[in-house]
Order: C-alpha cells, then sequence, then structure tokens
C-alpha cells in the first residue's frame, strides 16, 4: 500500500474519535445511528480496525460532515468547484454547499410559470436574496414581491410559497435553507410601502 494511503487510514481513528467527541455521543449512540457494533466503532476510533467505505459513508452521515474530512483527503490543486445543477418542475437548482445536514446554501433559477401560489410548510429556516428579476413571496397573510438586492427570512412552518413575479420574465436568488433554529443573523428593515 503506498505510505501516504496508509497514513491518511492511520489518521482516520483519531478523526472519528474526535468528531463523536464533539458530538457529545456516546459509542452506543453512534452505533445505534449508523448501525455499525460498538465493538466495530471502538476498533475503528483506536485504530484497531481498517476503515472501509461501507463503514466511513454512515459515520460521515451520522456526524453530518463530508467523506473528505473523514479521511482527511488531500487537495487535488484545482480549485473549481464542481456544481451539479439539477431541475425541478421548471426550477433550476444549483447547490452550493455539499456536506449533508446543517446549513445549506442553493442558486435558484425560477422561470415564470403563471401558476396559482400553493403555500407548503415544512422543517426549518429559509433566507431568500433577488440577485435578478422580481420575486413574488407568499407567506402567511403576507403577499409581497421582492426585487435585486432585497432579502427575506421566514420560519418554513408558517405556509410559503415563492415564484417568478413578472410574466415571461425568470427570477434568480441565492437561498439559505437550515433546520429549525438555525437563524440567518442579518437583518434589514423593510422599505416603508407609501
Amino acid at each position: 500500500m503506498d505510505e501516504a494511503i496508509a497514513d491518511t487510514l492511520a489518521g482516520v481513528g483519531t478523526r472519528l474519535a474526535g468528531l463523536r467527541a464533539a458530538r457529545g455521543m456516546t459509542l452506543a449512540e453512534l452505533a445505534e445511528a449508523t448501525g455499525i457494533s460498538v465493538s466495530t466503532l471502538s476498533r475503528l476510533e483506536s485504530g484497531g480496525r481498517r476503515p472501509t467505505l461501507e463503514l466511513l459513508l454512515p459515520l460521515a452521515a451520522a456526524h453530518q460532515v463530508p467523506l473528505d474530512e473523514l479521511v482527511a483527503a488531500p487537495p487535488v490543486g484545482d480549485p473549481r468547484v464542481r456544481l451539479r445543477p439539477r431541475h425541478e418542475h421548471g426550477t433550476t437548482i444549483v447547490p452550493l454547499t455539499e456536506r449533508p445536514g446543517g446549513l445549506q446554501a442553493f442558486k435558484m433559477l425560477i422561470p415564470w410559470r403563471g401558476d396559482a401560489p400553493d403555500p407548503r410548510v415544512h422543517e426549518g429556516y429559509e433566507w431568500l436574496y433577488v440577485l435578478d428579476g422580481r420575486l413574488r413571496l407568499v407567506l402567511g397573510e403576507h403577499d409581497v414581491v421582492l426585487r435585486a438586492g432585497e432579502a427575506a427570512e421566514f420560519d418554513t412552518h408558517v405556509p410559503h410559497w415563492f415564484g417568478a413575479a413578472e410574466q415571461g420574465r425568470s427570477v434568480e436568488l441565492l437561498s439559505l435553507f437550515g433546520p429549525q433554529g438555525e437563524k440567518i443573523h442579518t437583518r434589514a428593515a423593510p422599505r416603508d410601502r407609501r
């Protein structure tokens, strides 16, 4: 085995133990979350067991960190971020973060669809910032239009819907979304509507 690979794998146990300690989890709690036995987890952390992909994937998910962080993968030299857009109901969504769980960032391009608002609720907290175009946001009893440079934040337990506000024109925006309790700390005063 290549010496660099052996060194990288040798440090996995220490990183796993540190992550578990930082989260305040016991081996039993981690075993329940991952389906990996307590003895296997203990041997992984102590270096008595070689880490495999089958073991590392559920551990990365349980600790909510990318797999690269568990193995301290060496940098690949290319600094470009490889964004993989997905398309849902005509909307283009580009994830800007790759770690599982926690605060997530997205760039969205929403075309004009002309559909009636259909407010929904779900777990979490969202912050929207309009980059270009106009965004219609229906939030509870509020129905507002945000222009480029304006932002909104809300608890997603409140019925909400958003889409392009101008016929024939898309809206481009950034969305930061996190689990309930992770709120964005930047606030802007609402514009005086006279």
